[in-house]
């Protein structure tokens, strides 16, 4: 798409911010540019719905309101605020981040930087830099993704460093911040996938009665009950018996869940 044409893109960011004028949405994580806390929006907004997001966010940077009460929280008080939020590895990685970039000394400025970070990835790496510094980069996410299809920018079948040179090609400089939650407000109220009938790249497992829906009972089972057994965790938190010990061998496996005297408990 190397010939896309000035007044196209133009007309494309005029049509854009025109629209988010009058369709904006107010969140919390715009309200700022401390990029610990845009941080942390972006890593709970990987995987989870805004609307679910809004209030745990809101009661994490209560909680944890700076990286170094964050690095020096214990890992079951994080899990606790976290709960609710799922794939909870997530909370593990952002515990884990605070903590490399408090050895730093120095929040990290450039993409290369922070994917050295746990749990951070191409898509989060360019986007904490735009929401937190209005750098001028571009980032692809699925409504991102959608949008340059249904506008005729790409096709479905493009990949990721395709998306990405379009994405750049279309950014107005000087705005990316605006100009990224504009996208996002557009992709996810105007261009939904149930309009355009565009799929996402990729398709998300079923999560009922999944491996990853009962570790996820099981760590918010914690966060009530200080310790348990097996035979009591399988009770309470209904879990079948065939699954039970696979399910907590990779909760200990992955830091959620600690065992000590045949007694589980978060770490």
């Amino acid at each position: 798409m190397n010939d896309i044409k000035r007044n196209k893109v133009q007309a494309f960011q005029d049509k854009v911010f025109n629209w988010w004028k009058d369709n904006k949405r107010d969140l919390p994580w715009r309200k700022t540019t401390n990029p610990y806390y845009i941080l942390i929006s972006e890593i709970m907004l990987q995987q989870t719905q805004v609307n679910r997001t809004i209030e745990k966010y809101n009661e994490f940077i209560e909680r944890f309101s700076t990286l170094e009460i964050l690095a020096e929280a214990k890992t079951a008080d994080v899990l606790r605020y976290w709960s609710g939020l799922g794939f909870n590895r997530r909370a593990l990685w952002l515990h884990d981040a605070a903590k490399q970039i408090m050895e730093k000394g120095f929040f990290p400025k450039t993409p290369e930087e922070l994917l050295k970070l746990k749990g951070i990835g191409p898509y989060t790496s360019r986007s904490i830099l735009i929401f937190a510094f209005n750098e001028n980069l571009a980032t692809i996410d699925t409504n991102i993704r959608r949008i340059l299809i249904a506008e005729n920018f790409a096709e479905d079948k493009a990949q990721e460093k395709e998306l990405f040179k379009i994405a750049t090609k279309l950014l107005p400089i000087g705005r990316s911040r605006d100009w990224h939650n504009a996208l996002m407000d557009y992709g996810s109220q105007e261009l939904t996938a149930t309009r355009t009938g565009i799929k996402p790249a990729s398709k998300q497992s079923k999560y009922k009665s999944s491996k990853r829906f009962y570790r996820g009972i099981i760590v918010k089972y914690f966060t009530r009950k200080e310790k348990a057994d097996a035979i009591e965790i399988a009770k309470n938190c209904e879990i079948p018996l065939e699954q039970l010990d696979e399910i907590l061998q990779s909760l200990q496996k992955d830091g959620l869940i600690k065992e000590e005297d045949n007694n589980y408990s978060l770490p």
